[in-house]
């Protein structure tokens, strides 16, 4: 059998879609969020996640999470090459668990923030930020 050149470039490309796929760099990022609260379960509700709905520019993309009593917040975002987008670590003296930052996104993805809280419990907040014009990557 001959391979024709159409017949390589459709074979490539389904190859490099399936293998560049989100949902491969979301499952990264659920490891990943798995290692750092070692398997343990996490809640909702007491981490606030905010995010803008759409991103005109996913260079420049604005946040803020807010967790009451935290003792670190972990952000992710899942479309990226790498999802871990920081870490913002508390001690005894800060007046309020709270970070703004400004963060690049590859493309329309979700953001994950994951708390640990003083009493050893783990709470996630997700928003999906839809990006038009693209960041990392993109």
């Amino acid at each position: 059998m001959e391979l024709t050149r159409r017949q390589m470039l459709v074979t490539s490309g389904a190859a490099l879609a399936s293998v560049a796929g989100l949902p491969a760099v979301a499952a990264a990022t659920d490891d990943m969020i798995a290692e750092l609260t070692g398997g343990a379960s996490l809640g909702e509700g007491a981490i606030t996640l905010d995010t803008p709905e759409i991103a005109e520019n996913g260079n420049t993309v604005p946040i803020e999470v807010s967790a009451p009593g935290a003792k670190s917040i972990t952000v992710y975002a899942d479309g990226n090459p790498v999802p871990n987008v920081a870490t913002f670590n508390f001690g005894p003296l800060n007046p309020s668990q709270n970070a703004s930052t400004r963060i690049r996104l590859a493309r329309t993805q979700n953001v994950v923030a994951v708390a640990e809280m003083a009493d050893g419990s783990w709470q996630m907040a997700k928003a999906e930020v839809k990006v038009t014009i693209g960041g990392c990557g993109g």
